[in-house]
């Protein structure tokens, strides 16, 4: 079943390589950090994110499809049709 639920998430992502999106992690002790880039790639196991220049230091982010399973991370996608948010469907 994680498996599955995994592939769906990576397939769920790929169309929107190239396209906005907003990052809403848990960073632990009740912080939530929120980040902005463009899906840069996707692989087998992790996605990179290419972050906004003048918001943050780091260049790229990169977490698994995994985090998205366990709502540790929300991915919410700006697209010409309106924003889509990524869940997995249980």
């Amino acid at each position: 079943m994680a498996k599955n639920a995994l592939l769906e998430i990576k397939r769920s992502l790929e169309p929107h390589v190239g396209q906005k999106i907003m990052l809403k992690a848990n960073g632990g002790r009740r912080k939530t950090i929120e980040r902005s880039g463009v899906l840069e790639e996707t692989y087998p196991s992790v996605f990179i994110v290419k972050l906004d220049q003048e918001q943050h230091t780091f260049k790229r982010v990169s977490y698994s499809y995994a985090d998205i399973l366990t709502e540790s991370v929300e991915v919410t996608v700006h697209g010409d049709d309106g924003e889509v948010r990524i869940t997995i469907h249980q």
